[in-house]
């Protein structure tokens, strides 16, 4: 059980879907910072600001999200603990046969016959001890690592124009471009990965991420 604990946090990096929201925020918390800027008025001095702001906020935020990715681990990882140690003190295999059913996602549940339960049971009281807390591994280390250079990496390229070029109007119009690709293509594989529309998905992200950068400006964010 632990080593399916295990594997499932090495690749839940790799599910876009779970990812979507965390990329989504960055590239809108990038856009209060570009979209509030105007771009005839800025010297070098504000937009030197701005990309200080906008990186840190990045930073932040990378941090945050791979934290809460080590504390999701460990949350998972001590109820899968509780699950195993509730089925081997049951009293009788029914009663942990019923703490498998509730621990199973309710699809996989209900397709289960009593004999396969047993089964799984059976194999569940024969395991090795398990330990006393749940324990971080080296995975998990790297999935936070990983999430950190998702969050982060993924809305970098926003801020580049400003960096390397000197026309700072050009480097907003570049800049926005680059976001709203970046925002098509995430909705685009969050399309795929939730069975919708791909192309159409994508430009729905285009759209709500643009209304929400226009609230987080219009508030003052």
């Amino acid at each position: 059980m632990s080593e399916n604990t295990t594997e499932r946090s090495s690749k839940r990096i790799l599910e876009p879907i779970e990812r979507v929201s965390e990329v989504l925020f960055g590239l809108i918390m990038v856009l209060g910072f570009t979209g509030s800027m105007s771009a005839a008025q800025a010297g070098r001095g504000e937009i030197r600001t701005m990309l200080f702001g906008a990186i840190g906020c990045n930073l932040a935020w990378g941090l945050i999200d791979g934290i809460m990715y080590l504390m999701a681990c460990l949350s998972e990882k001590g109820q899968e603990l509780r699950t195993l140690r509730a089925v081997r003190r049951a009293t009788d295999p029914q009663q942990g046969q019923r703490v498998l059913v509730d621990a199973l996602p309710a699809g996989v549940a209900s397709v289960l016959q009593p004999a396969e339960l047993e089964r799984m049971r059976q194999h569940l009281t024969k395991l090795p001890e398990p330990p006393r807390h749940p324990r971080l591994r080296k995975d998990d280390w790297r999935g936070a690592v990983g999430v950190f250079l998702l969050v982060f990496l993924s809305t970098f390229p926003v801020v580049l124009p400003f960096i390397f070029m000197s026309d700072t109007m050009g480097a907003l119009r570049l800049s926005n471009l680059i976001a709203i690709g970046l925002l098509f293509i995430t909705g685009y594989f969050f399309g795929r990965c939730a069975e919708l529309r791909p192309w159409r998905t994508g430009v729905v992200m285009v759209l709500v991420g643009l209304a929400m950068v226009g609230i987080t400006i219009a508030l003052g964010g």
